[in-house]
C-alpha cells in the first residue's frame, strides 16, 4: 500500500511536469503562430496585485517573449497597491537595462501605481495612465514594512529618494516629485501626473494608448503600433501556483500542514500521507521564506510554541504549557509577516482561528499520541486490557462465573456482582483467569419488553 502510494505521488509529479511544459511549449507556438506576419505586434501582459518575485519572473518572461518575437513594444497593464522593494529594484533594472521598447500603462479606471508601481511606471521607456487613475505614495515604509528606527529611516529614506531620483532622470521625467512621492508620499491623478511630466500620455484604452505611441521614438526606433495586433501573454501554471503560495494566509497554512504532518507522522508510524504531506508543506514554506523577507524571531517563536506544546503533554502543567504555546504561536506567526507591506500582512481572522486549532490539535492529539509511543508495550493477553466483555453466567463476589469475548469464553471473577448479559471490562488476568469490573447493562431489546 505504502509502495503504491509513493508510486501514484511520483507519477503526479512527473505529470504536472510534462503539464507545465506542454502548456509552455502551447503558448510559445501559439505565440509564434501569431505573429507570423507582416503585420506589426505589441506583447501585453498584466500585472496587478502585490508586486512579489512571481511578478518579477512574469515581467523578465514577457519581456524575452517580446524580444523573440520582435514587437514593436512590450506593454504591461499595471495596477499595485505596492509590493517588495527587492523584487521592485529587479524590475526596475530589467526596465532600465533593456532597449526593447516597454511600456507601463496604469489602467483600467479606479487603477493605482502606488508604492512599488511608482517606481516600475517611471522606469518604463513610455509610462501612461487611463483617466481616473492614480500614481505615487513611495515611502519605504510602505513598500519594505515593519517598524524602522530614526537612523534606519533615514538611511532607507534617503537611498530610496536617490534611487528614484536616477529612475525619473534616466527616463527625462519629473525628478523633483518623484522624490516627493518617496519623502512625503505625494500621490497624484492621471491629470496631474501629465501636467508635472510624470507620465507620457493618458488613453482610454489600450487600443487608445496604440494610436497614440505610433510615431514616437524609443532608443532610436520609430514606433508603428496604430492597428498593431496585441499578442497577450498569460501567466503560466507555475507563476500562478507559485504566486498563489507566497500570499500570507497561504504560507501560515503550509505552516501548520508541516507541523501537523510531520507531528502525526512521529506520533503514528508509517501513516505515511501526513508525513509526505508535511515534508511538502515544509518545502513549499521554505521556498517561501526565502523568496520573502519573513522576520526569523517569528519562526523562533511558533517553534518555541511548538516545543511548550509537546512539553504539556509529559508536564502535568494543567494547560500553562499549552497557554503559553498558543501565545507564543500567535506573536510568531504575527511577526512573520511583519517585515512586508500592509497589503501583504496576515489578517487577524486567520491567525486566530490558526492558533486556537493548532492549540486544540496540540491538546488532543499529541497529549495522546506522544503518549502512546512511551506506553508499555502490550502484546498477547495484555493487550485486551481495558476491552469489553459479555457476562454468560453470573459472577458474585468469591464465586466466578464466564464471560465472552474475542470469540472465547473464559472464567471470570468480580468484586462486584455480575448478571447475565452485563457489559463489563477486564481488567488483568490470573493465570487462566480473568478479573473484571462492571462498566454497563447492556441494553434490552424493545421488542423484547413488549
Amino acid at each position: 500500500m505504502n509502495k503504491n502510494i509513493i508510486t501514484a505521488l511520483i507519477l503526479f509529479l512527473v505529470g504536472t511536469a510534462f503539464v507545465l511544459q506542454d502548456d509552455t511549449l502551447t503558448t510559445d507556438r501559439n505565440f509564434e503562430r501569431q505573429n507570423d506576419n507582416d503585420r506589426s505586434t505589441v506583447s501585453v501582459i498584466r500585472v496587478e496585485g502585490t508586486i512579489g518575485p512571481t511578478s518579477m519572473q512574469y515581467i523578465e518572461r514577457g519581456l524575452r517573449k517580446s524580444i523573440e518575437a520582435q514587437d514593436e513594444a512590450f506593454i504591461i497593464e499595471l495596477d499595485t497597491p505596492g509590493g517588495l522593494l527587492d523584487s521592485t529594484q529587479d524590475i526596475v533594472q530589467i526596465l532600465l537595462g533593456t532597449e526593447h521598447p516597454t511600456v507601463v500603462f496604469v489602467s483600467p479606471r479606479g487603477a493605482n501605481a502606488g508604492s512599488a508601481g511608482t517606481f516600475i511606471t517611471l522606469a518604463a521607456h513610455v509610462a501612461a495612465m487611463a483617466p481616473a487613475t492614480n500614481i505615487g505614495a513611495a515611502s519605504p515604509v510602505a513598500m519594505g514594512g515593519g517598524e524602522m528606527d530614526t537612523v534606519a529611516q533615514k538611511k532607507i529614506f534617503s537611498y530610496a529618494e536617490s534611487y528614484i531620483e536616477s529612475i525619473a532622470e534616466q527616463r527625462g521625467r519629473n525628478a523633483e516629485w518623484a522624490k516627493s512621492a518617496v519623502r512625503d508620499g505625494a500621490s497624484i491623478t492621471s491629470s496631474e501626473a501629465l501636467e508635472l511630466n510624470v507620465i507620457d500620455l493618458i488613453a482610454d484604452n489600450l487600443d487608445d494608448l496604440l494610436t497614440q505611441m505610433d510615431g514616437m521614438e524609443v532608443e532610436g526606433k520609430i514606433l508603428n503600433t496604430r492597428d498593431a495586433e496585441q499578442n497577450r501573454i498569460p501567466q503560466t501554471l507555475a507563476e500562478i501556483f507559485f504566486s498563489f503560495i507566497l500570499r500570507p494566509e497561504v504560507m501560515l497554512i503550509l505552516t501548520l500542514v508541516a507541523i501537523y504532518g510531520i507531528i502525526g507522522e512521529v506520533t503514528n508510524p508509517g501513516g505515511i500521507i501526513p508525513g509526505v504531506a508535511g515534508v511538502i508543506a515544509l518545502i513549499l514554506l521554505l521556498y517561501g521564506v526565502a523568496a520573502m523577507p519573513i522576520n526569523l524571531a517569528g519562526f523562533l517563536l511558533i517553534g518555541l510554541g511548538i516545543i511548550l506544546f509537546v512539553a504539556e503533554a509529559f508536564t502535568p502543567a494543567f494547560g500553562i504549557l499549552i497557554t503559553g504555546g498558543a501565545v507564543a504561536f500567535f506573536l510568531g506567526a504575527l511577526m512573520l509577516f511583519q517585515d512586508l507591506p500592509d497589503e501583504m500582512q496576515i489578517s487577524l481572522y486567520w491567525l486566530i482561528p490558526a492558533t486556537l486549532v493548532t492549540a486544540a490539535f496540540f491538546a488532543w492529539i499529541v497529549t495522546y499520541g506522544v503518549k502512546s509511543l512511551f506506553a508499555p508495550v502490550r502484546s498477547g493477553l495484555e493487550s485486551t486490557i481495558g476491552k469489553t466483555a459479555e457476562v454468560t453466567d453470573s459472577i458474585l463476589p468469591g464465586q466466578s462465573g464466564r464471560v465472552f469475548f474475542d470469540g472465547e469464553y473464559w472464567t471470570a471473577e468480580s468484586d462486584k456482582p455480575l448478571n447475565e448479559g452485563d457489559i463489563c471490562e477486564i481488567v488483568e488476568y490470573k493465570g487462566l483467569r480473568v478479573v473484571v469490573k462492571p462498566l454497563t447493562k447492556k441494553q434490552e431489546n424493545p421488542d423484547e419488553q413488549n
